[in-house]
């Protein structure tokens, strides 16, 4: 992710083109199913909180948390929607639609993003995550 295109070093701020590329360089990655280049977008030292899992910090528990999605993602298709931006700070939205390996079920998710960038890569990553049967009601755990 960081050396496709001139993203900024250190902790630099972001112009919306280059927010914009990075979205598209990862709905890219996650098309071809590229966990080495997902994982080498982020910092060696990444931190990162997804969905209901406790706080993480490196790149080999963020490379579990990939092979654990990708082993049950079959044509995992994803859209990234850049909704603000300030100084190295990204917040994003996205949408997914995918097969799940173990039901055979069309899923879809929504979720939100924040990520904090150094030398052009993740630095770290808070996300949420909300999944659902395509064929069913969107519904929270909650409601």
């Amino acid at each position: 992710m960081g050396g496709e295109a001139p993203f900024p070093m250190g902790e630099d701020p972001w112009t919306h083109a280059q927010a914009q590329a990075l979205l598209r360089a990862v709905e890219d990655l996650f098309h071809k199913v590229d966990i080495d280049g997902l994982v080498n977008g982020f910092t060696t030292d990444c931190v990162f909180r997804f969905g209901e899992l406790p706080e993480q910090t490196g790149r080999d528990p963020l490379r579990q948390l990939f092979e654990r999605r990708f082993a049950r993602q079959q044509g995992y298709r994803l859209a990234k929607t850049l909704l603000a931006l300030d100084g190295n700070r990204l917040a994003n939205s996205w949408e997914g639609t995918w097969t799940d390996k173990e039901s055979n079920k069309s899923m879809a998710g929504f979720g939100v993003e924040v990520w904090v960038m150094r030398d052009g890569m993740i630095a770290r990553w808070d996300a949420s995550f909300s999944v659902w049967e395509q064929a069913g009601p969107r519904r929270s755990a909650v409601a």
